[in-house]
């Protein structure tokens, strides 16, 4: 994982997750506690609310990305710059200051007046901008977006924001964004949901993640709150984005955020990494499905990878499944195909039928009755009916497909049940 330095502040795997606070200069933007016009009260509003509640970065919007409103010009934009650059020049504390533009013209002249970064929310639709972000040695966060200068974000198929978010390339100081929100209508909360399941999908072109989930539709629906009630799910998600792999956190929301994006970190898994300079050099990825495996073989350059290089995706991941209502048939078949079969890269290892579950204390939950965990109530064993046993069932996708093949027509409910598993791995 590349590490992005942005003016002297660390991002990616190296370092803890980011906070990026919210500014906006524009009048239609649509949350109002952000909005300023008048740079004094701008000003005190990130030493006090971003950069004091522990905002890494202030994000300065020009306009408002709501696709129901005009898109400004880069003209448009510039005439605004001005009151970013007064609250900039008026702010006491020490952050990253990032402008969100579209076009390298705003960036540009940005950067050439305090500006250390920029959010580009069209991901480079306007190709000058790489170039721009290169010369002045900026970090840059690419959205993914079509190429289009009028339609921010509006990928409509999860499946292309891989795709999209590699238009015109990288700079070396990029930082991806997948995009979540409405960005057009054709875009629903499940495409987002599927976006967030898939977080880690996006690490695979070795890149830091931004992610801007803050009060979204598509987390607010889950709850049934609305945008002035939505910050905890907000901070739930952030916890589970981190941990996730993201490196950046956009919000409204800094001192809470924070908070949350710390405890994402300490729970995330620790991946090995070495750090000795001069050796070979080993990091341990974030893989944990089959197509996340697949995009890290896209970017190396894996022979036979652009197509998806099966074989060796298959092959670098691992799972494990617990299945019941085995019969003897079913238990032989498992058997024999994982130990010295065909699918030996997988093993099955059967449960105990007699295992009685563990005595429980009566509880309020359960109507302060009972004194075992048992099925009977009474405390003792129960094997259950015949042909009720139970298995784990642990392989790469590629082994569990071997045993599918293996174990083909032995009875119908198991053939069903390694169906479900085979879609499940792919």
């Amino acid at each position: 994982m590349r590490n992005v330095d942005a003016a002297g502040l660390g991002i990616g795997d190296d370092h803890p997750p980011r906070i990026m606070g919210v500014l906006n200069v524009s009048e239609e933007s649509p949350y109002d506690p952000s909005v300023y016009d008048d740079p004094g009260e701008a000003a005190a509003y990130v030493d006090e609310e971003l950069i004091g509640e522990g905002a890494d970065i202030v994000d300065v919007g020009l306009e408002s990305a709501n696709k129901d409103l005009d898109v400004l010009s880069a003209e448009q934009e510039l005439d605004r710059l001005d009151t970013a650059i007064e609250t900039l020049e008026s702010t006491s504390g020490d952050a990253v200051w990032s402008i969100e533009t579209r076009y390298h013209e705003v960036a540009d002249e940005a950067l050439a007046r305090g500006f250390d970064m920029v959010n580009d929310i069209c991901g480079f639709a306007d190709p000058e901008m790489p170039r721009v972000c290169r010369e002045h040695d900026a970090a840059v966060s690419k959205m993914a977006s079509p190429p289009d200068l009028e339609r921010p974000g509006a990928i409509e198929d999860v499946d292309e924001i891989y795709e999209a978010l590699s238009m015109n390339g990288f700079t070396d100081k990029t930082i991806l964004d997948p995009a979540f929100g409405g960005w057009s209508e054709a875009k629903t909360h499940e495409d987002d949901r599927e976006t967030f399941h898939r977080l880690r999908e996006f690490r695979g072109y070795g890149r830091p993640l931004l992610v801007s989930i803050n009060r979204k539709s598509f987390l607010k629906a889950i709850a049934g709150r609305s945008t002035e009630e939505a910050l905890p799910v907000s901070l739930a998600a952030t916890s589970m984005a981190v941990e996730r792999g993201a490196h950046v956190i956009r919000t409204h929301d800094v001192a809470e955020t924070r908070d949350a994006a710390l405890v994402g970190a300490e729970f995330a898994r620790d991946r090995y990494r070495s750090g000795d300079s001069g050796a070979v050099g080993v990091e341990e990825l974030d893989v944990t499905t089959v197509r996340e495996a697949e995009r890290h073989l896209d970017w190396i350059g894996a022979a036979g990878a652009k197509q998806g290089d099966r074989d060796v995706a298959r092959n670098a991941v691992v799972r494990t499944y617990e299945l019941s209502g085995l019969n003897d048939a079913a238990v032989g078949a498992l058997r024999a195909a994982t130990v010295g079969g065909d699918a030996s890269g997988a093993a099955f290892a059967l449960g105990d039928p007699n295992r009685a579950e563990a005595p429980s204390a009566p509880s309020a939950t359960d109507g302060g009755t009972g004194g075992s965990a048992g099925p009977t109530g009474d405390g003792s064993p129960d094997d259950g009916p015949a042909g009720d046993r139970r298995g784990l069932l642990i392989g790469t996708p590629a082994a569990i497909e071997s045993v599918r093949e293996a174990v083909s027509d032995v009875s119908d409910p198991l053939d069903a049940a390694l169906d479900e598993i085979a879609r499940d791995v792919n």
